[in-house]
């Protein structure tokens, strides 16, 4: 028995030796969702740009010793991906204000006292730091191992993460993760995936806001 075991915690640490930075990426992704679910550190924006984007930049320098840049920060080719993000909010912007129309999504971000411009700022460091965590540290960080299966991989986590809101809304994020994914893949840069989730964001409460203020 003895003989077993240690040969299973022997072949147990060779398969982590052996995919080291892909299970301390997604190790340290996991923990870091996880601890933002139950300790979250001050106001949504404060706490997303800790847990999502400089805890795992620390990962990324201490103990994968690599360059944040190499996770998606670079602009990487925007000739590619500048076509992605007006295709995609062209179209997201149709698609939104359709979606406007239906109650239960738009009564879910309406506000009592909306203001636009606090909105806009909370959500370029909220979208910035989600984004990072998705479509850079672990897009990128797992490329290398998984190739464009990475792409698949980072979509999950993103779709639990909105779980509590609208069902129609969860459920359009297994697409729209993957095409956030993809978009920044092919673009070599986490930028277009940002952009395009910033203008979804801000576009569909705007809009509803405004059209429909003080909760009317």
């Amino acid at each position: 028995m003895l003989h077993f075991l240690q040969g299973e915690f022997s072949g147990l640490w060779q398969f982590l030796k052996r995919n080291r930075d892909a299970a301390v990426i997604i190790a340290s992704a996991t923990l870091f969702l996880t601890l933002d679910k139950y300790h979250p550190i001050g106001p949504e924006w404060l706490s997303s740009l800790l847990y999502y984007a400089v805890f795992p930049v620390l990962v990324i320098l201490l103990i994968l010793r690599k360059n944040p840049l190499d996770f998606g920060l670079r602009w990487g080719t925007p000739r590619v991906w500048g076509y992605y993000v007006l295709i995609f909010c062209l179209a997201a912007a149709a698609v939104l204000y359709a979606s406007s129309f239906i109650t239960f999504l738009r009564s879910y971000y309406l506000a009592a006292d909306f203001n636009i411009a606090v909105y806009i700022l909370t959500q370029i460091v909220t979208l910035a730091s989600w984004e990072f965590l998705y479509r850079g540290f672990l897009l990128f960080g797992l490329k290398e191992k998984l190739g464009e299966l990475s792409i698949i991989v980072q979509m999950v986590p993103f779709v639990l993460l909105h779980l509590g809101k609208p069902e129609l809304e969860t459920l359009s994020t297994v697409i729209t993760g993957l095409l956030f994914g993809y978009v920044a893949y092919r673009g070599r840069s986490y930028w277009p995936a940002f952009f395009i989730h910033l203008f979804i964001n801000v576009f569909f409460v705007v809009l509803v806001n405004l059209k429909y203020p003080a909760g009317a």
